[in-house]
């Protein structure tokens, strides 16, 4: 195959592009340029897709003897990713930038060019793995369970997965991956893995929307209206949160409180008890497939809500225009802007983006 290998600048990604040189395809290496801040440089294990990334992943092409190129997505990236994470705390969700990133950037506009360029596929360093399966091609969690990254793919396509490439997929571990980048002679092969939001390195999510949407001071209720605190603007809260409310006096029953919902329109948080985070059921307009649709309009799965939750038995359906999930037991401090991705046994079905959630405790409790 001719393949374009994704090249992120770590461990991961080199030594999937090193294996698809290794099987024969015909590779080309590419860093994606996601910010215009050509300062920016990466600070340990926090942030990715900067200067010091694009010259880690150049390193790794060199030492393949493969082509390699910096390809500029920056206004992509602004346009579909960062602008799209201001709007929905806006909006009073909680969204989860890297799978916009994979849904809209990784595997579409890169995918898109790839293939108006001539490519057969794009080659990822993601821990996932495909499978021809009856009705086509399937989407499965990786052998190594810890590094499992199939939470995150599940926003592809069944016409994206025809061209994804795993070479990591039945990896039985990272510590492999790093051995063999040791022993390829890789620079990233002790480099730490990246986490927090990439644009915002510092990890101060609370700081960056301040910047970018303002301050103003609104009430926090508790869930009979009664006016509890002030706070100095709702986007700074997640559902589930638990720190920073500010309220200065206990409950009448002396627990924690914590965030239950955000009212964006109205400035106002809502807080109580930890039991009423407890959601039964989530739905979502913004649904897809991950390859073949499911058979049947209701059947049997388990849910996963975050890229590293334990997967919880439910009963998925789709009703109204919407995917509906109803888990056998309730899900603990689910927010709507999450992304929920449906599983049968192994294999990736699809997703949706949680548009509603209904509690599992009556407000009366």
């Amino acid at each position: 195959m001719r393949v374009l290998a994704a090249m992120s600048g770590g461990v991961d990604s080199a030594v999937a592009a090193a294996r698809a040189v290794e099987a024969g395809h015909e590779v080309v290496g590419v860093h994606l340029a996601l910010s215009r801040a050509g300062g920016t440089l990466r600070t340990g294990s926090r942030g990715c897709c900067t200067v010091e990334d694009a010259m880690d992943a150049r390193r790794v092409a060199d030492k393949l003897g493969i082509p390699f190129y910096v390809w500029d997505f920056s206004e992509r990236f602004r346009d579909d990713v960062i602008d799209d994470f201001i709007s929905e705390y806006q909006a009073g969700r909680t969204p989860n930038p890297c799978m916009r990133c994979n849904e809209k950037i990784k595997f579409a506009a890169l995918l898109e060019r790839a293939l108006e360029l001539g490519f057969d596929a794009i080659c990822t360093g993601h821990y996932a793995t495909l499978v021809e399966g009856e009705d086509g091609l399937e989407l499965h969690r990786s052998s190594e369970e810890a590094k499992d990254q199939s939470y995150v793919l599940g926003v592809l396509n069944a016409e994206q997965l025809r061209h994804c490439y795993f070479p990591l997929g039945t990896t039985p571990s990272k510590q492999i991956v790093r051995a063999e980048a040791e022993a390829r002679g890789f620079s990233v092969a002790k480099k730490p893995d990246s986490y927090d939001i990439c644009f915002i390195p510092d990890g101060d999510t609370r700081g960056y929307l301040a910047e970018k949407m303002g301050m103003e001071q609104g009430e926090i209720l508790d869930r009979s209206g009664a006016v509890l605190g002030t706070h100095e603007g709702a986007h700074a809260f997640t559902v589930g949160q638990r720190k920073g409310l500010n309220i200065g006096r206990p409950a009448p029953d002396g627990k924690p409180r914590f965030v239950l919902e955000i009212r964006p329109v109205q400035n106002q948080v809502v807080v109580g008890p930890k039991e009423a985070l407890a959601v039964s059921r989530i739905s979502g307009s913004r649904y897809s497939w991950a390859g073949p649709a499911p058979r049947d309009a209701e059947f049997a799965c388990e849910v996963q809500i975050r890229a590293h939750a334990d997967p919880v038995p439910a009963l998925a359906a789709l009703e109204g225009g919407s995917l509906v999930i109803t888990p056998e037991v309730p899900l603990d401090g689910v927010a709507t802007g999450q992304t929920a991705v449906v599983y049968v046994g192994t294999r990736v079905v699809g997703q949706c983006t949680i548009d509603t959630t209904v509690s599992a405790v009556p407000v009366e409790a």
